[in-house]
């Protein structure tokens, strides 16, 4: 049996999506909750679509645990937080959840940009990828970027369209049809059409979605989300897990939503980009101590979209103090250093898995000594690629790697 609600708990935080079209655009029934109100929570934009409210009115802060913290004190009274489309897809009330309790809170959507630009494009909502760049990096948008996807894309301003019409000329995706809607649902909406590649640089309304249907120029390079990138996708000094051998370390790791992976010792970070490739919700943290290195993890992020990785420069095992626990660690170098192991193996949470990767003799002896305490299972990976030999082909060996895979059980 559930535990009884306290009155604390029982809602007092309404949050209504509300459409372009405002108070228009709503059932009696919602508008009534607005008029009862005792306090009324939006932007400058949603204020000013309930001109006549008689209660008090607070307008978002620029910090949102500011304004969360002044929601907190208002609790018990009738509060009415107004939000553009669906609360629940990118949007406020996703946010508040952060902040209250689940059970404190009603929330009444409307339909979205998203669904509105699907049901303009009639695109089937489970088939488009649905990205918003309100707030996030343009960056972001190169993880999606393949032949024949579709997207729904939540602009941040009226530049973002031409913004992304050029990073997909730059990645030789200029044919690719684009559609922006600008004040979707209310009496100014207006659709402008056309491809990347001719996209003119006009400043579109702020309030716009892009879709985007991907098509691929002949100099486009698609990235394919399978772990095993090919190795001149990454800028690197050499210090690269090469595309076997990263492909059968993420195997190992086992990627799931939702999960976080520490990369000790990350190099140019393939590793850690390529689980967060997996899934939109996958969290990386990338430990390097070269500087150089560090700003090289951020640019190969960036152009393989997950500039969200998380990159701490510092010398590991000393740089680990403070990180949230992870549900996986990869230590791709450093394997040999005192307490190197011991330490991410203690930091990982039960049931998290743990893969270390050696090429000396030294490293592969570490790995054994610790497989002998905490189990697991060791593995030796050995590659040949074909090479010229003179005016033939012969195979050339590649540096043997030997592979430890451990489940903290």
């Amino acid at each position: 049996r559930g535990a009884a609600m306290t009155d604390a708990q029982k809602p007092w935080l309404t949050v209504i999506g509300i459409g372009d079209d405002g108070l228009d655009g709503l059932p009696e029934k919602t508008r009534a909750l607005i008029a009862s109100a005792e306090i009324l929570v939006g932007g400058d934009r949603h204020q000013e679509m309930v001109p006549d409210f008689a209660g008090e009115r607070l307008t978002w802060k620029n910090g949102m645990a500011e304004t969360a913290e002044d929601l907190r004190k208002s609790k018990g009274r009738r509060v009415v937080v107004l939000a553009s489309g669906d609360p629940m897809f990118f949007g406020v009330g996703s946010t508040l959840t952060r902040f209250f309790d689940a059970r404190e809170m009603t929330v009444i959507p409307f339909p979205g940009t998203f669904s509105m630009a699907c049901a303009r494009m009639v695109w089937s909502m489970p088939d488009t990828e649905l990205i918003t760049l309100h707030g996030r990096p343009l960056d972001s948008l190169n993880l999606v970027i393949a032949p024949g996807v579709r997207t729904v894309i939540l602009s941040w301003d009226g530049e973002t369209p031409s913004r992304v019409a050029a990073l997909l000329r730059e990645r030789g995706f200029g044919p690719s049809r684009m559609t922006v809607f600008e004040h979707m649902g209310g009496v100014r909406e207006n659709r402008r059409t056309g491809t990347a590649a001719d996209w003119a640089g006009d400043i579109c309304a702020d309030l716009n979605a892009i879709a985007v249907e991907f098509i691929a120029g002949p100099d486009a390079e698609p990235l394919s989300r399978a772990p095993g990138l090919p190795d001149d996708a990454y800028e690197n000094d050499g210090q690269l897990t090469k595309r076997a051998v990263r492909a059968a370390t993420l195997s190992a790791l086992a990627p799931l939503p939702g999960q976080t992976l520490w990369d000790v010792g990350a190099g140019c970070g393939s590793v850690a980009i390529e689980w967060m490739r997996v899934h939109h919700s996958c969290k990386a943290v990338a430990i390097e101590e070269s500087a150089e290195r560090a700003a090289m993890i951020e640019r190969n992020a960036a152009n393989l979209g997950v500039p969200r990785l998380t990159i701490v420069q510092g010398k590991a095992p000393d740089a680990l103090s403070g990180l949230d626990a992870p549900d996986a660690v990869f230590v791709g170098g450093g394997v040999s250093e005192p307490d190197m192991l011991e330490t991410c193996w203690a930091a990982l949470i039960p049931g998290g898995r743990m893969v270390a990767n050696a090429v000396t003799v030294e490293g592969e002896q570490r790995l054994h000594d610790f497989q002998k305490v905490h189990g697991g299972e060791m593995l030796r990976i050995g590659l040949e690629r074909m090479a010229p030999i003179g005016g033939h082909s012969g195979w050339q060996a590649a540096r043997t790697v030997t592979q430890w895979t451990g489940i903290k059980r």
